[in-house]
């Protein structure tokens, strides 16, 4: 599962900076951030589950 959340922070982060350059594609910005954030709430999930169950 960390692999993916690797995978989708780096897709965020193309995005981003896709979206940076070229103000047409402005629109990637905005999934950029989503994608980021998707990934930020589950990375932060699964850490606070983690340290319950020890």
């Amino acid at each position: 599962m960390n692999l993916a959340l690797i995978i989708i922070i780096v897709i965020a982060v193309i995005l981003a900076i896709f979206g940076g350059l070229n103000s047409a594609l402005s629109w990637l910005l905005w999934v950029a951030i989503i994608v980021g954030v998707i990934a930020l709430i589950v990375f932060l999930f699964r850490v606070i589950s983690g340290n319950r169950r020890t």
